[in-house]
């Protein structure tokens, strides 16, 4: 397996309608792990799954929300979803597994429109996907996480730091949660792995100018288990088209 690629799509319509899979095609990738489809699947035609890629959707039960895909290019072994109801509710988590390696497309709640819903994100990231994080690191499979973590890791990863560390997705509590993923739980932040440079955003606001001022964020990781650190061959954020306001993280791995 050589290339994966995540991307919120922010409605896999409208991401269709921009391209998105004229441009998957010329990118050759072996998994491409797509959020925020917005889509029920009986909403989506022939269009929708590519000829020659094994296509997998878990939508969330309420229309035009969340949502999760999977395109493979080889057949998985299986697909399955998380062990959490309410996570497959709002169709946040999707995995195929190829062999000893599985590839999970997972949207992490925002907690940007109300308090509720941010409580709601760090009982998630704290008390259930931390501890279910940790237990994969030991069941002798190597996992690929891929997806909108809406978090950003450290300073290097926004524009704008100082103005933003009280709102959701730079707070002091969710960056600890980052750096326990990336230290004690011994997960690897792929794309840091090759690339240490500023400026490399995955989102930017639809507000004021925010895309043409390159004021991101960068919420996308692939994630890796520990015993695949070090295969990371170059990772890099395509910004050539957009497709949504989010770029499509791209990472080649020597597996």
């Amino acid at each position: 397996m050589k290339r994966i690629i995540t991307a919120n799509v922010n409605g896999i319509r409208a991401a269709e309608r921009k391209g998105f899979f004229e441009w998957m095609k010329t990118q050759d990738a072996d998994v491409v792990c797509v959020q925020e489809i917005k889509a029920q699947e009986d909403q989506l035609d022939d269009k929708f799954y590519p000829k020659d890629i094994y296509t997998y959707y878990k939508p969330a039960e309420k229309k035009g929300y969340s949502g999760t895909g999977l395109y493979c290019k080889q057949k998985p072994d299986q697909v399955i979803f998380s062990p959490w109801e309410d996570f497959n509710f709002e169709g946040r988590f999707i995995q195929a597994d190829f062999g000893n390696l599985s590839v999970i497309s997972i949207y992490i709640p925002s907690g940007s429109a109300k308090e509720e819903r941010q409580d709601y994100k760090m009982d998630f990231m704290t008390e259930r996907f931390m501890p279910y994080l940790k237990t994969l690191q030991d069941n002798g499979r190597d996992y690929i996480i891929c997806g909108d973590i809406n978090i950003v890791h450290k300073e290097i990863d926004i524009k704008n730091f100082a103005g933003n560390k009280k709102r959701s997705g730079c707070l002091p509590e969710e960056r600890a949660w980052m750096d326990q993923l990336f230290g004690e739980a011994q997960y690897t932040d792929a794309f840091r792995e090759v690339n240490q440079e500023a400026h490399q955003y995955t989102w930017w606001s639809n507000r004021g100018q925010a895309w043409a001022n390159n004021t991101g964020w960068r919420i996308d990781y692939q994630i890796l288990s520990k015993k695949l650190k070090g295969k990371v061959q170059a990772a890099w954020v395509y910004k050539n088209e957009r497709f949504s306001d989010h770029s499509p993280l791209i990472i080649d791995y020597n597996l």
